[in-house]
């Protein structure tokens, strides 16, 4: 997945969401509508989760260190996770918390501004206006995300992708549609039936929609934190590359693991023939080298050791950990 496609849709979605959530937070000042300013917050983190992740993405092009020797790719994930957890807790906790509140005062005979202000018909027109801006942002999203999908379900998508960005605008503009028809049915009972009630319900849907996509964001995000292999895809083409490469008789083993979106490390034990000289060992793995990066251009680091295969070999069980002082 391109780096350039998933700021794409970022952006997209940044200029987007901060023109919703001014325009929302104005229709709530005139009516007081809890689902307009559920829905305001919410616009307001999903700003602000674009801007972290755009803050990521340029982190993560840092040089490597003698103290990140692996470079900082992984800062896409660790921003990606704080995105899930601002969507949480601002988005969804404040939802939930405003659905509250309002039905107490509804229960107190108050919180009814919406049906006694003239401009009534403002959150039915901000509404409106904003399902059809985040239905533009949400287009940008798919059509960057078909470039990469390929034949994938978009579930599959989801779960299988490296590049945190695309998914993440996906999940937050199809939370926003959800969010926003939820608004505006709990906002258009209102206004028919005369029932605040109507208004909470609509509020307390978007909470926990936000709640459940913050959930699966960051499920998805912490596997990547912890470290996930390349693709099988990928690992294909790398042990192809390397059984085709002359000088190497097969791969006895490979580990792969992925230190960004586009960084791919890859460890493993190839056999040679008993009788090659080291010489011959370092010129097949110069050609080992060049076959892989040739294959998956995302492998930016390659180690390769050089060993006998043997049918019956069993490796040595791991020692057990030392046990904890005073035990």
């Amino acid at each position: 997945m391109s780096a350039e496609g998933g700021t794409k849709a970022v952006v997209a979605a940044l200029l987007a969401n901060t023109f919703i959530a001014l325009t929302k937070f104005g229709a709530w000042a005139l009516t007081g509508s809890s689902s307009l300013l559920a829905e305001a917050i919410h616009s307001v983190a999903d700003s602000g989760n674009q801007a972290l992740l755009l803050v990521g993405g340029r982190r993560a092009k840092r040089e490597a260190t003698p103290d990140h020797p692996f470079g900082y790719g992984r800062e896409r994930y660790v921003f990606a996770f704080v995105v899930a957890i601002v969507l949480f807790s601002v988005g969804g906790l404040f939802a939930l918390y405003e659905a509250y509140h309002k039905y107490h005062e509804i229960q107190l005979g108050h919180g009814n501004e919406m049906l006694e202000s003239r401009w009534w018909w403002v959150p039915l027109v901000v509404l409106v206006a904003a399902l059809i801006a985040e239905s533009l942002s949400f287009r940008t999203a798919i059509r960057e995300s078909n470039k990469s999908r390929g034949t994938q379900k978009w579930s599959r998508f989801i779960r299988a992708a490296k590049a945190p960005e695309l998914p993440v605008i996906l999940l937050e503009d199809f939370a926003a549609l959800l969010g926003l028809a939820f608004a505006l049915l709990g906002v258009g009972l209102t206004l028919l039936t005369g029932n605040g009630l109507f208004d909470v319900i609509g509020t307390a849907f978007i909470g926990l929609l936000l709640v459940a996509v913050a959930v699966t964001l960051a499920v998805e995000t912490k596997s990547l934190l912890v470290g996930e292999s390349a693709t099988p895809e990928s690992r294909r083409r790398i042990e192809e590359a390397l059984n085709g490469t002359e000088g190497v008789e097969r791969v006895i083993h490979m580990k792969t693991l992925h230190l960004g979106p586009e960084e791919v490390l890859v460890a493993a034990k190839i056999s040679v023939r008993a009788s090659t000289s080291a010489e011959d060992v370092v010129a097949a793995i110069n050609r080992a080298e060049v076959s892989i990066r040739a294959a998956e251009p995302m492998v930016s680091s390659l180690y390769l050791e050089p060993d006998l295969y043997d049918a019956d070999y069993v490796p040595a069980p791991r020692p057990a950990p030392p046990a904890p002082a005073g035990h």
